[in-house]
């Protein structure tokens, strides 16, 4: 389902049209304040927002709607090219823009490219969990096992950060499942080899 936010009926009725043709189900509201409360973000797929709105601009209904979800792809229509206008927007958290007068192949485009986009980071969130991943401690071990020059085992890296044996070890495993580390088993004069971990 895609929200569409724009003051002018005709342009969410074109709106309406191309969604239509690209096979979306839409819904519109005709201001930044009544799309704000009508998003759900469990519901809508993408926003589609306009710049130039009475009561709240396309830029403060941007902000409003990130806050409700950092994620979900917000596409500006514009008829403004100047880059500041831009930097402004993507400060204020939209993903992509569309410029007006809209054409219908390039609208098609940057919708399906921004749904696609979003898929994909979902995709990844969801495997993170499943493999019971958190992407900052996962950062943390790449970082370090990248500023190390030679081999390290779990015992080594565990000491110098702040995490468990235990952690350290399922990361390891899924670093080296993701191709990213190479596990080496080093054989010394007694006991059983130790494996160590590098970053390939």
């Amino acid at each position: 389902m895609i929200l569409v936010i724009d003051d002018n009926e005709d342009i969410r009725y074109t709106i309406q049209e191309i969604c239509d043709f690209g096979g979306w189900e839409v819904e519109g509201c005709s201001n930044g304040k009544e799309g704000v409360e009508h998003f759900d973000p469990f519901k809508h797929d993408l926003v589609l927002v306009d710049f130039h709105m009475p009561e709240w601009d396309g830029v403060k209904t941007v902000k409003e709607l990130r806050k409700k979800a950092p994620h979900v792809p917000v596409i500006v229509l514009t008829v403004d090219e100047r880059q500041e206008v831009a930097d402004q927007f993507l400060q204020a958290g939209a993903t992509d823009f569309a410029l007006k007068p809209l054409k219908a192949p390039d609208l098609i485009s940057r919708i399906r490219l921004n749904l696609k986009m979003a898929k994909l980071q979902n995709d990844q969130q969801s495997a993170f969990v499943d493999k019971g991943i958190k992407e900052e401690t996962l950062k943390q071990i790449q970082s370090y096992l990248a500023g190390q020059s030679e081999a390290k085992t779990i015992n080594e890296i565990q000491k110098d950060l702040p995490v468990s044996y235990q952690t350290v070890h399922r990361y390891l495993n899924y670093l080296v499942e993701m191709g990213e580390v190479e596990c080496q088993s080093h054989y010394g004069t007694k006991g059983r080899p130790k494996n160590k971990y590098a970053k390939i």
